[in-house]
């Protein structure tokens, strides 16, 4: 029989009884939907997470103080006073994989302005911060080196910090607001960065002289955190690797002794963070590809129900001539038929669920051209694999025992 013969016989026998195909389909198209819903949450996560640190600065390298062992107790992390300006002179001595530098400190408490408060977090940085951050100033100005020299109460405020200290859109720009009484001149409105991966409101921060923040709030000498930016992302393990070596010499490490800090890179977050994502993705996938099977399963048992009832009408097409490998054929495109058709149902219902779990949960999605191809290969695969064996039991029939079938 030629191939379009054969397309038509199946499509006829799979239309005959619509709903019987219908519910065998069920299992292809919730495991394709499911599979290319959770695959496209999945990816989405992943690139969310990426766009999202790389928008903290791609080539950020993080150093914080590290709690050692002292008579078999470890210190609290926030206790420890191991980064100093002795580490940020060292640092920017000899920069080879290094273009910038900033110490940082931090403090909690209430900012106010006239009848207006807001809990929030003050910062003390440097000006190469925002740099290092990629956060430029939307408005106004930033703080420079002589405001760090001479401890200037300036400041720059986040989006969130105007929006709850200024709710009627008053001058923001020239202010005054006070945080632990300390009043700060708001000299600039920082661009809007909005909620990191961590789920932390990155524009809820108020941004100051780094020395002003140690002697006015903290009354410290030390820093919580240095952050440093690398010349290039192609040289972030250079400098993380450059950073470790001139902190080892500044606080006169021997070789056999820990370090008293950790150094990581942007890029080491985006590492980890993609690969947990990865690992989800493939697991939600694979559960979701259970219902595949179960729906390929589905069709073989169909399949096998539909060469019995039509044990007589394959008698009768090979006493005319129809040869065991035209009714092979003919049942294995029947399989194939609805194993694609699900698929096809499926593909449309799994990118109708992405966009509308984007639309209503505001969670980000993204269907991949590779995750849709693979169904369909899946789909394929399925209606061979699980039709093959039933279409070869019909070819097998002897056309006299068919014939004499009741």
């Amino acid at each position: 029989m030629k191939l379009l013969n054969l397309l038509n016989i199946a499509w006829k026998a799979i239309i005959r009884n619509k709903m019987r195909t219908f519910l065998t389909m069920l299992g292809i198209i919730i495991g394709v939907a499911a599979v290319i819903s959770m695959t496209a949450i999945g990816q989405g996560s992943k690139q969310s997470i990426q766009s999202q640190i790389t928008a903290m600065g791609s080539n950020m390298v993080m150093i914080r103080p590290e709690s050692n062992v002292q008579g078999g107790v470890r210190q609290d992390n926030a206790n420890v006073q191991s980064l100093t300006e002795a580490d940020i002179t060292a640092l920017e001595k000899q920069p080879e994989f290094i273009n910038g530098v900033s110490p940082s400190v931090s403090a909690k408490s209430q900012a106010i302005n006239g009848p207006y408060n807001w809990s929030t977090t003050v910062q003390g940085v440097s000006p190469a911060y925002l740099t290092i951050r990629n956060w430029p100033i939307a408005s106004g100005i930033p703080f420079d080196a002589q405001d760090v020299k001479t401890a200037a109460k300036v400041c720059l405020v986040g989006q969130t910090i105007v929006t709850n200290l200024f709710p009627n859109g008053g001058e923001v720009l020239g202010s005054d607001i006070r945080f632990k009484r300390i009043p700060f001149k708001i000299i600039g409105i920082l661009s809007k960065k909005g909620v990191n991966t961590f789920g932390q409101d990155q524009d809820d921060i108020i941004l100051a002289p780094v020395t002003t923040v140690q002697k006015r709030i903290t009354a410290t000498t030390y820093y919580q955190n240095i952050f440093a930016s690398a010349i290039d992302a192609n040289s972030t393990d250079q400098a993380v690797d450059e950073v470790t070596r001139v902190l080892r010499a500044s606080h006169k490490l021997q070789n056999n002794e820990a370090d008293d800090f950790t150094v990581r890179s942007q890029a080491e977050l985006i590492s980890t963070f993609t690969s947990t994502s990865q690992i989800l993705t493939i697991l939600l996938a694979v559960i979701s590809g259970i219902s595949l099977l179960v729906g390929g399963i589905g069709i073989m048992n169909i399949m096998y129900v539909s060469v019995t009832e039509r044990t007589k009408e394959i008698g009768l097409r090979m006493s005319l001539g129809a040869r065991g490998m035209d009714i092979l054929l003919q049942f294995l495109i029947e399989a194939i038929l609805i194993s694609v058709t699900g698929g096809l149902i499926g593909v449309a219902l799994g990118v109708g669920t992405a966009a509308l779990v984007t639309g209503l949960m505001h969670w980000p999605t993204l269907v991949t051209q590779s995750s849709v191809i693979l169904s369909f290969l899946v789909c394929f695969v399925t209606g061979v694999f699980f039709g093959y064996y039933p279409a070869l039991k019909a070819s097998r029939l002897d056309p006299i025992e068919a014939l004499r079938y009741e």
